[in-house]
């Protein structure tokens, strides 16, 4: 019997995930099928109950479902709960639907592959959103020794940084506030890469060593990978290493196995690279 599993979306068609878990499935020699779903704004519950009560045993979800399989779960994880959204679904022995959110572990551990130091590091987060909502409990389990969160507008940034800060030493900026200080990461979290656009960031942010962190991905450098290496960045890397380790994060609540990240993005940057 074949463990079924999909991702559901809307748009869904540009999806890797599919790829991807078929590559983790080879790896680790797991007898699984992985399909995606195009579902409809409003058909998130029925579908998702359909695809479990047909004997499915896991789902990934994507925008704009995060919150709608986060009031679906019949249970949670701490990190979900603290980001308020989940992008993997799992069907427990218990009959349980377990609601997790991978984003954040997923962005982490690619962090750690590329030999980025966390622990004690003042770390700046361009953007207020639910992509920000998702890295932040993971990021201060690394203990650094700041967070900054900046936002266009200042009261989401206030409201994050109250809502995470017995976890750590989190603050709120408007990018003006930022004149003067200094940086050893900087993520950008927010969308404007899609739209080939920048957060108005003070020329001086970075230190020396810094290293920049763009959630987003594509064939080419975000605006954000072009803005760091003109300030002297000393390493940038793009969000793609974080979209597998997400996905090998939902692999290992779904099977228990560790997938190779590695392999997996490196065949998805040549496909990329291809594409250009």
């Amino acid at each position: 019997m074949t463990d079924q599993y999909a991702v559901f979306g809307n748009p869904i068609n540009h999806s890797k995930s599919p790829t991807i878990h078929r590559q983790f499935a080879e790896q680790s020699g797991q007898n699984l099928h992985y399909a995606k779903q195009l579902v409809a704004v409003d058909e998130f519950v029925k579908c998702a109950q359909d695809f479990f009560a047909q004997g499915g045993k896991g789902l990934n979800v994507t925008v704009p479902f995060k919150i709608d399989a986060f009031s679906f779960a019949q249970q949670l994880t701490q990190r979900a709960q603290r980001a308020g959204a989940v992008n993997t679904l799992a069907m427990q022995n218990d009959g349980v639907i377990l609601g997790d959110n991978t984003d954040g572990i997923g962005m982490v551990h690619d962090m750690h592959n590329l030999d980025w130091e966390l622990e004690g590091k003042r770390i700046l987060i361009l953007g207020a959103g639910g992509a920000v909502r998702g890295i932040l409990q993971p990021l201060l389990a690394e203990h650094p020794e700041l967070v900054v969160i900046a936002n266009r507008t200042f009261s989401k940034a206030e409201e994050l940084a109250a809502h995470f800060h017995d976890l750590g030493d989190v603050r709120a900026k408007t990018f003006e506030q930022l004149h003067g200080d200094k940086f050893d990461i900087v993520i950008n979290g927010t969308s404007a890469s899609l739209s080939n656009d920048l957060p108005p960031l003070p020329d001086n942010v970075l230190n020396q060593t810094a290293c920049c962190y763009d959630l987003m991905y594509g064939s080419e450098p975000t605006v954000f990978m072009k803005w760091a290496q003109q300030h002297g960045a000393a390493k940038i890397a793009d969000g793609l290493g974080m979209l597998v380790g997400q996905a090998a994060e939902a692999f290992y609540v779904w099977r228990h196995i560790r997938p190779e990240v590695v392999p997996v993005i490196t065949m998805l940057r040549r496909q990329l690279a291809e594409k250009k």
